[in-house]
């Protein structure tokens, strides 16, 4: 599909034969041709036709500003840091244009900080960006937050269904306001800026950011991403970035949902009529609502990192689409840019890219950009081209007169935070989410008055029906603590239930002591987000089944069963439909958990609520290895196919199903074993060791031990974000790191064939040691065979230093001991160690120190 946008975005219901732009008039779509890919033609991108003009004064006021910027204030411009790393006091220093917080970040490093302290931490940047003492610039700096779902990163917000969910609802209008009701939130923290929306096609739902896409079909996206700019922004005209309107910021451009094999930051094959006919579609009517920013892809198109692809966002974005807005990069996506590293990035610049998102090493970065301008690597047109990109979208959004955060209109209204209205929104939006996929003998609706059993552990979990970018980044750390204001799945239907004069029993386990009428039973998937989401198989539980088990013991049990699955992508459940009377895909369904209730569960008089609305806006699997199903294909073969959903009235039984597998890909094709490579593998967990023997069983980001003082763990990044761990020893304790198998390794065999393999990791010595530090590999419970002595290699590492090493096992395995721990470091001084990329392997990389046997 090839859209030719005018004028500005039209509010009008959805179609499914084609964008709502083609029903009014002076709208239009021209047709492209799908089977361009083969030519290898290059594409036409139409221009962009907005009512958001240049305005001169704007223009002016920046000639002005720029003409008395000197290099080093116009490079702080486009740097920007993240509140983990950066100070008040390198703010005041260096007068940064933005700074940003990422998915694990909190003001103070408080998780749970509530939203006064949130605008307490923006007053103190806004205020440091302003002194001129140091950098001599008083240019206001602004800050951006992934509000991904609501403003998720904070404390007790709104949290509505993630898009995926919203895709189903087929509304619009309801984005809108969702977009609004966010942006308000934002505004009562005094963040300035939003990463959001998310506009990606996915192609290939084993991508672990699928729930961040509306829909695998471009028109749906396109119909959602002007509405939610608008809802954001504001309108172009009327209320554009006044009052609580934040900036919006539509992302990632390009590609992201179509990366080969469903790679996050992956390789997008494709030719270039499909880029833009596909994943193109929701930048149009973004920009054309008036986005002001546009957030630069990980992933690469044919081989080339968009991050610096000059054809991508210059050529294309800027010059045939029009954007006059600015280019921010992803989380330290420049490092892999050809030519690049964390601490520098010219070709990134020169690409396009306006705004650098350096969350770490940002004074290296800072320095190093100023040297290139000055030698002429960045030119001064393309600086002065970001720097004005950037604070034209600053003055539009009014920077200069709003003052700082605590004294701004919007500010004064802290009841927008959690506002009823916008929890009667998240919960409205949860009702059209829904698509009721099973509903044999129409066991649906519930009687609210009956008996009834509520199983699954993610019935009462609060953090699993958020899923990722909830108060955390990957959402694995969460507990119902971390969401005040929140309600859970099960306590939605208990209040309905007990109001209605029915029983309720809650058992993870479905366990009851008097047999239920009937089990509802929520099941779904492990909070995750990018990057660490991605998955190779499309079956759901495909190793344990313990869902399943639990179906079919109620089913056993003669119990009609009611199955809510929350995901995050369609998965291959025929066992888990089969095992269900009723199946419902409730998705990532956000605070408002009670809204499953409301279309559910019949009032209090037997009368329906809410019918089920939600129709599916990805394909769902018929077979286990269904990776690339999409509306259009050739040869399209869905279980459900795109749009499906069914109502009340409908009188559909579905009969059972294959459960067919497809044989398991082969394990490690090539030797490698992961044991801790960007996250920990299944079975595996850090444990922290105190110097009186107690354990500290860890599977999150962050940690300590059992005393609360010997030895911490938080995470670092190494080519990613959160890729790595650093370990801290303090107070001159002994205590020591293990990273543990959940079982000990017994088997012959299989200790035999660890004893011709190497243990491969990277580490970085971040504080030198004021003690011997030891290493042992593939230990037994209480001790290791060998240690290696560490000293003499941190001796020549300079801090900050990544190295990659290795130990040959044979040294290590006893073919006759239980290995229970697969690394140890220990240590009784105050030191620092970070550790990534650790795995088993049968060949040690070329760039990896090989270490000695212990003698």
């Amino acid at each position: 599909m090839f859209f030719q946008v005018f004028p500005r975005p039209v509010r009008c219901r959805f179609t499914l034969s084609a964008l709502c732009l083609t029903l009014v008039s002076g709208y239009g779509t021209a047709a492209a041709n799908n089977n361009s890919a083969s030519s290898g033609s290059t594409a036409t991108w139409p221009k962009v036709h907005s009512t958001l003009q240049l305005d001169p004064a704007i223009e002016q006021q920046i000639d002005k500003l720029l003409a008395n910027m000197s290099i080093e204030q116009k490079v702080a411009q486009i740097v920007q840091p993240e509140i983990g790393y950066l100070s008040v006091a390198q703010m005041r220093k260096y007068g940064f244009g933005s700074y940003l917080n990422g998915g694990n970040t909190a003001p103070y490093g408080q998780k749970q900080a509530d939203a006064k302290t949130w605008l307490k931490f923006a007053d103190e940047m806004y205020e440091a960006s302003i002194d001129d003492s140091e950098d001599g610039s008083s240019i206001p700096t602004i800050w951006g937050t992934d509000a991904m779902h609501g403003h998720s990163n904070v404390y007790g917000a709104t949290l509505f269904p993630h898009n995926i969910g919203l895709g189903a609802a087929r509304d619009p209008e309801l984005i809108r306001r969702i977009g609004e009701a966010t942006a308000k939130e934002v505004a009562a923290t005094g963040i300035e800026w939003m990463f959001a929306p998310t506009v990606a096609v996915v192609r290939d739902d084993r991508w672990g950011r699928t729930y961040e896409s509306y829909s695998e079909d471009p028109e749906i996206v396109a119909s959602y991403a002007g509405p939610m700019i608008e809802g954001v922004q504001g309108v172009i005209g009327d209320n554009f970035l006044t009052g609580f309107h934040r900036i919006a910021t539509a992302k990632h451009f390009i590609g992201d949902g179509g990366t080969e094999n469903g790679i996050d930051r992956g390789d997008t094959l494709l030719d270039e009529a499909t880029l833009r006919d596909v994943h193109a579609a929701g930048y149009y009517t973004a920009i054309a609502a008036g986005a002001q920013s546009v957030m630069a892809s990980f992933n690469s198109w044919n081989g080339k990192r968009v991050h610096g692809d000059h054809y991508l966002l210059t050529d294309v974005l800027k010059q045939q689409m029009g954007f006059t807005g600015f280019v921010i990069s992803d989380w330290n996506a420049h490092k892999f840019v050809d030519g690049c590293d964390l601490e520098h990035c010219a070709a990134a610049f020169n690409a396009g890219v306006d705004v650098m998102m350096v969350p770490e090493h940002f004074e290296a970065f800072y320095h190093n950009t100023v040297q290139q301008v000055k030698d002429g690597i960045i030119s001064q047109a393309r600086l002065e081209d970001a720097v004005r990109r950037f604070l034209r979208a600053k003055i539009r959004f009014g920077v200069f007169n709003r003052g700082k955060p605590s004294s701004r209109a919007e500010s004064a209204q802290p009841e927008w935070f959690n506002a009823p209205a916008h929890r009667e929104l998240a919960r409205q939006a949860v009702r059209q989410s829904l698509v009721l996929l099973k509903n044999n003998q129409n066991i649906l609706p519930i009687a609210a008055n009956s008996r009834v059993l509520i199983a699954g552990d993610a019935a009462d979990s609060i953090a699993k029906q958020a899923g990722g970018w909830s108060v955390s980044w990957q959402g694995t750390d969460n507990t119902n603590a971390d969401f005040p204001n929140a309600t859970s799945i099960y306590a939605g239907l208990r209040q309905q239930i007990i109001a209605a004069g029915g029983q309720v029993e809650l058992s993870a386990e479905g366990k009851f002591t008097v047999k239920p009428d009937v089990a509802i039973v929520v099941i779904g998937e492990e909070p995750y987000a990018e990057w660490f989401g991605d998955i190779q198989r499309l079956e759901y539980q495909y190793g344990t089944k313990t869902d399943l088990a639990l179906l079919q013991r109620l089913q056993a049990q003669q119990i009609p069963v009611v199955t809510v699955f929350l995901s995050g992508r369609p998965l291959w459940v025929n066992k888990e439909l089969n095992a269900s009377d009723a199946f419902v895909a409730a998705w990532l369904p956000g605070s408002e958990g009670q809204g499953i209730a409301d279309v559910l569960l019949t009032d209090s008089s037997g009368n329906i609520q809410h019918d089920f609305s939600g129709k599916l806006s990805f394909s769902w699997p018929k077979y286990d290895n269904q990776f690339v199903l999409n509306v259009k294909d050739a040869t399209y073969d869905p279980l459900f196919a795109y749009g499906y959903g069914l109502r009340y009235r409908d009188q559909v039984n579905l009969a059972t199903l294959h459960e067919n597998t497809s044989p398991a890909p082969e394990a490690n094709p090539d030797g490698q074993q992961a044991l801790f490579v960007k996250n920990l593998a299944d079975g595996l967990a850090w444990q922290l060791l105190d110097n009186k023997g107690a354990t500290a069983r860890l599977y999150g980001a962050t940690g300590i031990s059992a005393d609360g003082q010997s030895l911490t763990m938080q995470s670092v990044n190494l080519a990613y974000q959160e890729d790595g761990r650093k370990f801290v020893w303090q107070n001159a304790a002994p205590a020591s790191v293990l990273l543990q198998f959940a079982a000990p390794l017994t088997d012959k065999k299989q200790l035999d064939r660890l004893a011709n393999k190497a243990l491969q990791l990277s580490i970085r010595q971040d504080q030198a040691a004021s003690a011997e530090v030891m290493l042992g590999a593939i230990c037994g419970a209480t001790a290791c065979q060998h240690q290696l002595a560490l000293g003499p290699l941190l001796s020549t590492l300079a801090p900050g230093q990544w190295q990659s090493i290795a130990l040959p096992l044979n040294c290590h395995v006893q073919s006759n001991s239980p290995i229970s721990t697969a690394l140890r470091l220990s240590s009784n001084g105050n030191f620092s160690l970070a550790l990534a990329n650790i795995a088993l392997v049968n060949e040690v990389s070329s760039h990896t120190l090989l270490l000695d046997c212990p003698q």
